[in-house]
């Protein structure tokens, strides 16, 4: 249902409806922010990456050529407006802790933490795949589009991305976390 009015609204939106695009936006408005806070670990940046994700996708609406790929659309802005601004604040940049919301494993906090850390610690695109995949559950093919990559590639970035993180969490024991 929530899909099907999505696309009524993208359509509209499309030819011009900007209180469709308003709607559109605001459906949306959760899963941007988580987006954009699982990147940059801060509130008011992650207000900032969506508002002007919003801002660049209300001027360019009539680019979307199809209306039923409008979320990876809006999550291919919002990931470049959240790479600028980081390529902006890299020179000032300080190392925050990860405070983001994760999804319910059995696991202990401190574990959490440290995957957190690790992910942290990944290379910019192998942290963008392993959060659209485990943490926003989004397809690969949508991964693929959204990142304006094959396939094949998301899948590598994943694996190598895994692979990463299992070396950073192995404690020597072999007794990593197995979230991944």
């Amino acid at each position: 249902m929530k899909d099907t009015i999505s696309l009524k609204l993208a359509k509209m939106a499309v030819k011009g409806d900007r209180e469709a695009f308003g709607r559109l936006i605001a459906m949306h408005q959760e899963y941007l922010y988580r987006l954009a806070y699982m990147h940059t670990k801060n509130e008011q940046d992650a207000l900032d990456a969506v508002q002007e994700c919003a801002m660049r996708a209300m001027i360019s609406m009539d680019k979307l050529r199809e209306p039923v790929y409008f979320k990876t659309w809006i999550t291919r802005i919002l990931l470049n407006c959240i790479y600028l601004t980081q390529k902006k604040q890299k020179k000032n940049s300080s190392y925050e802790e990860y405070s983001g919301a994760a999804p319910e494993q059995p696991v202990s906090i401190e574990e959490k933490a440290d995957l957190y850390d690790a992910i942290d610690l990944l290379p910019p695109t192998y942290k963008t795949v392993v959060i659209l995949q485990y943490f926003q559950e989004m397809k690969i093919k949508d991964i693929a589009q959204a990142m304006d990559m094959p396939a094949g590639s998301v899948k590598a970035y994943l694996s190598r991305a895994r692979e990463s993180l299992r070396n950073l969490l192995d404690d020597g024991n072999g007794t990593g976390i197995k979230m991944i």
